[in-house]
């Protein structure tokens, strides 16, 4: 075993759904100034699943692209992240072995800490190909972000998937130690069981959040990190890409540095119009960063990771020489541009719409644009085919 080989992002994509409400529209409906939304919490729109929708689908979107590239006879490990899983038993990561034609050669397991998780599937990953620097392994972080209609979290709804493949020398970047960690049992955000929504404390979320800022920062000094001042950027989870701004002025003042928003920018500029995905929001904000045009190679940037309940890592990423061909800047502003703008109550009838949990037979009409999509269920079993998209208005 080698441990001193580099190890890190090989390749990163993401996927969202085919459906999109504005802002504006919403706005229309509710009789909030949209300056609320645009400024507010920073936000112009978000993704809304159609019916043949799920994490499972948007994971299968955002990974195929890795496959077609990069094949599957070295992965030996799918970790997938998310906090709206669909099964409280089998991964959602099975059905997409799968969708995608893996070989069986391989263990499939799910994560779940709120949005954290797919920053511990990222290091756990690391960790893996650092022990078996054959194998590359793939993560996948997959949410629907859902609130209760007219509540306050309803603007702050979203959806999208991220796929990374983690490799010995990586294409785009390498993941760095130390990290600082934090946990604290925390009733910020949360949803049992029996609910399909959340329930969300927002200012307890807020100020638990910058608590673990400040913990997790602290924690990665005094494991030997370098100082601010030599991270070109950082990116942060965003439940809405306010909160990005809140933590960068957050961390300046604690430092002692003087305040700006221009170094994280570039960060917000997807997740502003996809809304909150949960695991995958942090890993679309550093895609939306190197989507950017200015080339950052050699530079290094900060990872701020948060899930509430909670737990929190502070890590570092170096990004390498000549990382820019391997992006996918063209994909990801199509994948946006593409969704289907919905109607204020086409909205609400998806909103409220659940399959059946009686097991009884049931299709979904075909609306996504993707190549994979949830065909119904029947006998309790979720059902899932790939096909051609569809390309027509819903």
């Amino acid at each position: 075993m080698r441990t001193d080989l580099p190890v890190g992002i090989h390749d990163l994509t993401f996927a969202t759904t085919s459906l999109v409400l504005t802002h504006d529209e919403l706005a229309r409906h509710t009789g909030t100034n949209p300056a609320k939304y645009r400024h507010g919490i920073g936000q112009t729109s978000m993704s809304i699943p159609a019916a043949d929708e799920d994490i499972v689908t948007m994971a299968a979107n955002a990974a195929a692209p890795i496959i077609e590239r990069h094949g599957t006879d070295r992965i030996r490990t799918v970790l997938f992240a998310t906090e709206t899983g669909i099964d409280q038993s089998k991964a959602a990561g099975i059905h997409v072995h799968q969708l995608l034609g893996l070989h069986r050669n391989v263990r499939v397991v799910e994560l779940k800490q709120a949005c954290y998780g797919a920053t511990a599937a990222l290091q756990l990953a690391c960790a893996l190909v650092h022990a078996d620097p054959r194998q590359h392994v793939l993560v996948l972080a997959s949410d629907i972000a859902r609130y209760d209609l007219d509540s306050p979290g309803e603007a702050t709804q979203g959806a999208a998937a991220a796929a990374i493949l983690i490799t010995t020398h990586p294409a785009i970047a390498t993941i760095n130690t130390p990290s600082g960690l934090y946990t604290r049992d925390v009733m910020d955000f949360w949803r049992p069981n029996y609910r399909t929504t959340p329930i969300v404390n927002g200012k307890k979320s807020v100020d638990t959040y910058l608590e673990a800022l400040d913990l997790t920062w602290h924690d990665y000094q005094q494991q030997g990190g370098i100082p601010l001042e030599k991270l070109r950027a950082i990116c942060y989870h965003q439940p809405f890409t306010r909160m990005a701004h809140k933590a960068h002025h957050h961390l300046l003042k604690t430092t002692g540095t003087t305040p700006t928003t221009q170094a994280i920018k570039a960060t917000t500029t997807y997740n502003e119009t996809i809304g909150n995905s949960y695991t995958a929001s942090l890993y679309l904000a550093l895609t939306a960063l190197l989507d950017s045009t200015a080339p950052l190679d050699g530079e290094t940037i900060g990872l701020f990771s948060y899930g509430s309940g909670s737990v929190a890592e502070f890590l570092t990423a170096t990004l390498q020489p000549g990382y820019q061909p391997h992006l996918r800047t063209q994909a990801h502003q199509q994948a946006i541009a593409d969704r289907t703008p919905l109607t204020y109550d086409t909205y609400r009838t998806l909103h409220t719409a659940q399959l059946p949990t009686d097991g009884t037979e049931h299709r979904t009409p075909h609306h996504t644009h993707g190549t994979y999509r949830l065909a119904g269920t029947n006998a309790h079993q979720r059902l899932y085919e790939a096909g051609p998209a569809r390309t027509s208005s819903t």
